[in-house]
């Protein structure tokens, strides 16, 4: 039992005629005969009943017929589905970020990346650095973008932007009318951090040694918004990244302090599998953050 005999039966079956239905499958009337014959050796039983001038379904053929038109129409679909594969920019793109570029960077890079691939939706898994890493290594997802350094096996990494650190005060702090401020000043004072296993908590201990001195009293947040939003309400100081802090997420209780050059920062990349199948839409992906205009990120060519 092929596809194409399947096809034989139901145009058999709707045209009525065998001369018609032969017509309508573009093969002469002897092959669909002999294809329909063969058809019903091989199930030992009699789809049509055939009289003069006349051709129709027996009771087991009409059950069988509406069994072919269901399969005939799942095997559509299978080849819809495998031409669709062919355009690389169609489909959802199974796209992982970390927390901390995820609510700033996605509104921005899905308007651009609406304009290089409008159809080619990105369905987002937003979580930790090591998580997004199993995913990615297991096919879970297709494209990742994380926070250098990230290196696993049989992954490609390309730099997108560069975002420096900034300091953030509540009004009225000590430090609010310092034009600039060194890492080493980071410390004394109550400073709010995210909680451990995030990687932008691992940067700004790097960056700002003296974070984790004794003397400093460090205080943990589930979220760069939450850690905001507690130093807005006088808790402490915080070290965020710059594209959390600009439109729609600024805050009129909170100074921003720029750190002295050279002010730290952390370089965003996007990471993909090299055997991936779909290279353009790793492309469509550059070539829309490549369109950002938000002076927060720092692009790379």
């Amino acid at each position: 039992m092929t596809l194409t005999e399947l096809r034989y039966i139901v145009a058999l079956a709707q045209e009525g005629n065998f001369s018609r239905a032969a017509e309508r499958c573009s093969v002469s009337q002897p092959t669909l005969s002999v294809s329909i014959a063969r058809l019903e050796d091989e199930f030992g039983v009699q789809l049509f009943e055939r009289g003069k001038g006349f051709v129709s379904p027996s009771a087991v053929g009409l059950r069988v017929v509406e069994q072919a038109q269901q399969a005939i129409a799942e095997a559509d679909k299978v080849r819809q589905i495998a031409m669709r594969g062919r355009d690389q920019l169609e489909g959802p793109l199974r796209l992982g970020v970390i927390h901390t570029i995820g609510p700033y960077l996605l509104p921005q890079l899905i308007q651009s990346l609406k304009r290089v691939a409008p159809s080619m939706p990105l369905a987002i898994e937003e979580n930790m650095t090591a998580t997004l890493a199993d995913m990615l290594r297991d096919n879970e997802i297709d494209v990742v973008i994380i926070a250098l350094p990230f290196e696993l096996p049989g992954v490609l990494t390309r730099p997108l932007y560069d975002e420096s650190f900034k300091v953030v005060v509540p009004r009225g702090h000590a430090w609010e009318n310092m034009a600039e401020i060194s890492p080493e000043e980071v410390a004394g004072d109550e400073v709010l951090l995210l909680k451990a296993g995030n990687c932008f908590r691992d940067q700004v201990l790097g960056a700002c040694p003296q974070v984790s001195s004794p003397e400093t009293d460090v205080r943990l947040g589930h979220s760069i918004g939450t850690i905001r939003c507690m130093v807005a309400s006088g808790l402490g100081v915080s070290v965020l990244p710059e594209g959390a802090l600009g439109h729609p997420y600024s805050n009129e209780l909170i100074s921003v302090i720029p750190f002295r050059a050279p002010a730290p920062s952390r370089r965003i990349a996007l990471a993909w599998r090299a055997g991936f199948i779909r290279p353009k839409a790793i492309d469509a992906l550059l070539a829309a953050v490549a369109g950002l205009h938000n002076p927060a990120y720092h692009l790379l060519a």
